[in-house]
């Protein structure tokens, strides 16, 4: 709206007087894309994504957006958002569960075509029977496909990397697209306090001009997207081609490094550094751990919490550092497969204890009895 304040970021961040307000992490979804200067919105309803982008709708009606409408399908939503980005506009998403997996064609290709686009994943349960139950096995199939991934553990997560998604995305050394993944329902349809910027100031807005790829305007047309031929043929020159422009798509992510730890300060937080027990966990997971390494300390149990903010780039050389001298490791997680597991596991270089447990899925909760349940065998064992 021309009555908000442009601000730079780190004035917006960190030098504004904060509001406290009592919302839903969709509302805290609408809030941060009414400062974020953002363009356009595409959407398609699925649950329990619906409400937050019903929401960034009512934002277009109030001014906040230029362009906002509804896609055929998933699919065509993203592919709808790429050809936006292309274009040159700041543009948000958002989906979750079997949307995420019907559009998954085209999350590869806005890494590969450098597209600085954000999207917010509800997730929950993808498997039949089917369910709209929290469920976060989603970011599993998501991990590697070239995005710079964040999890959120509530709706003040939500809302601040939402925020400080766009900007990290669009600096020229990145330009990658950026995924805010919070749990369904546990975050989306639950209210809690949050500290939110004045309504009266917003992001700068994106200056498509300073990417490292054209923008598609009316001085480079769309006439050649693939610029030499070559690269649709079976030869070594093709291969090397896309080998290298992978490796350039995985470089963007590790420069971005730099600006998630300062705009998140870290990519991961660690209480208690010097325990042998350690919890490691990401989204709702960590706010049950929490719980449950006080309830441990009551005991007088020696535990401590890594929660990590950033999935992609993965923090290896930190979490390596921060489990150095830890004895038992314990990830509880919000899907069957384990996939934090599957990460942190991958990057221990000696023996310890890994226990990926609990785990729970299908939309079943977390109590802090189970995570305590495990704390105690570590201490007693």
């Amino acid at each position: 709206m021309s009555n908000q304040q442009v601000l730079n970021p780190d004035a917006l961040f960190c030098n504004t007087e904060k509001q406290d307000m009592f919302i839903t992490g969709s509302e805290a979804v609408k809030e941060a894309i009414k400062r974020s200067n953002v363009d356009m919105a595409i959407s398609y309803p699925i649950t329990p994504q619906s409400e937050s982008m019903h929401l960034v709708g009512d934002l277009y009606a109030q001014g906040y957006l230029k362009d906002y409408l509804r896609g055929e399908n998933e699919l065509a939503v993203m592919s709808e958002v790429a050809g936006a980005s292309m274009g040159g506009v700041r543009v948000f998403t958002a989906t979750g569960g079997p949307g995420t997996l019907r559009a998954f064609e085209m999350f590869s290709t806005w890494s590969g075509a450098r597209l600085p686009i954000v999207c917010a994943f509800m997730t929950r349960g993808l498997n039949s029977p089917l369910t709209i139950q929290p469920d976060n096995i989603e970011m599993a199939h998501i991990l590697d496909t070239g995005m710079i991934i964040l999890h959120a553990e509530n709706a003040q997560d939500l809302y601040d990397m939402l925020l400080k998604a766009f900007i990290v995305a669009e600096k020229p050394d990145v330009h990658i697209p950026v995924g805010v993944f919070a749990d369904g329902f546990f975050v989306t349809h639950t209210r809690d306090r949050v500290r939110i910027d004045p309504e009266s100031v917003k992001l700068p807005p994106y200056d498509p001009y300073s990417a490292p790829v054209p923008v598609i305007d009316m001085e480079n047309v769309p006439v050649r997207l693939m610029r030499d031929p070559f690269v649709m043929k079976s030869n070594f020159i093709s291969y090397a081609a896309h080998a290298s422009w992978q490796q350039e798509i995985m470089a963007a992510a590790m420069r971005s490094r730099k600006y998630l730890d300062k705009y998140l300060e870290g990519l991961m937080d660690i209480h208690n550094e010097k325990a042998k027990v350690m919890v490691v966990a990401s989204g709702t997971a960590v706010s049950q751990s929490r719980e449950a390494v006080e309830r441990a300390k009551n005991e007088g149990m020696d535990v401590g919490l890594i929660k990590i903010k950033c999935l992609r780039p993965f923090p290896v050389e930190k979490i390596k550092a921060a489990l150095e001298n830890v004895k038992t490791v314990i990830i509880p997680e919000f899907n069957r497969v384990g996939w934090l597991y599957r990460e942190i596991k991958s990057v221990l270089q000696k023996d310890m204890e890994v226990i990926g447990a609990p785990r729970v899925f299908g939309g079943m909760t977390m109590p802090a009895e189970l995570i305590l349940d495990e704390i105690r065998r570590c201490q007693n064992g």
